[in-house]
């Protein structure tokens, strides 16, 4: 593969699943998109079980003599061809591998069919406005193979995943991890929004275990509501309210209850 533009990296993409998808349409009346967010959006936190542990380590600075001693030890060891190359003004580019993660569902332009692979490579048509929606789940564990370079930021590799499929989502929503292997225990540390992936990659080496990248959802501990769309939110007040006249009426129930018990109580109490 040739090398990449300085500002556009280039995909390669795999599928390591063949799970067919979830679709619901925005289109869909009120009552069936109000049903598909309470069953599949949770406003509550609940505790996550089986969570990898959150981990901090230093990437050491490298001299250009090192960063190219690096890249040769880097492709010694690899058995493919996804190799690194140095380039002439000092930067280099390279693979990176990413594990999509998702257990929400994905915002696409409306269309009759999810994007195909030949689709997530021509990208998405230019001058159209997206005017409607189809939300569908992503196949777990899907594999994409990324050819960028050097520089290229975490924000904008989510940025470019999300375009590649057509994905109309905020990319504020999702987050890259990096995922490593260590003493039998398994480690997860976010990306910020700046950090280099293929230098984490050059430094860490091509195992898998030492290092990959996963793709999920920005799960801080708040609700970044600006994230989300009019029709998104107008839903979770609809859900809120629901779940709020729920509660009442679960509340005014019980006291009915207690005060009925409590007047047969004293109604078989005899006088005096």
């Amino acid at each position: 593969m040739g090398e990449a533009d300085a500002g556009t990296p280039s995909f390669e993409m795999t599928w390591n699943s063949t799970t067919s998808s979830g679709y619901c349409s925005q289109e869909d009346s009120d009552s069936e998109l109000e049903q598909y967010f309470t069953a599949r959006t949770s406003l509550a936190r609940r505790p996550r079980r089986d969570q990898d542990e959150p981990v901090e380590w230093e990437t050491p600075d490298l001299s250009q003599a090192e960063i190219e001693q690096k890249i040769k030890e880097y492709n010694g060891q690899i058995n493919s061809n996804l190799f690194m190359s140095l380039n002439k003004d000092g930067s280099y580019t390279g693979f990176i591998k990413v594990q999509l993660k998702l257990v929400r569902p994905v915002s696409v332009p409306s269309s009759k069919k999810p994007p195909s692979l030949q689709d997530a490579r021509r990208g998405p048509g230019r001058g159209t406005a997206v005017k409607r929606r189809t939300s569908f789940y992503l196949p777990k564990d899907a594999v994409k193979h990324l050819h960028v370079l050097s520089r290229t930021r975490a924000r904008e590799v989510i940025e470019a995943l999300l375009r590649k499929f057509l994905v109309v989502d905020d990319p504020r929503k999702f987050a890259l991890f990096e995922r490593a292997e260590r003493h039998g225990q398994v480690y997860l540390r976010k990306l910020s929004d700046d950090e280099q992936p293929l230098r984490l990659r050059l430094l860490a080496g091509p195992s898998e275990k030492a290092l990959s990248f996963v793709l999920k959802e920005n799960d801080s501990g708040e609700v970044n509501w600006d994230a989300f769309s009019m029709p998104e939110l107008h839903n979770f007040l609809r859900i809120l309210q629901r779940e709020e006249e729920e509660h009442l009426r679960q509340i005014l129930q019980k006291y009915s209850y207690c005060r009925q018990k409590i007047q047969e109580a004293l109604h078989a109490c005899p006088l005096g």
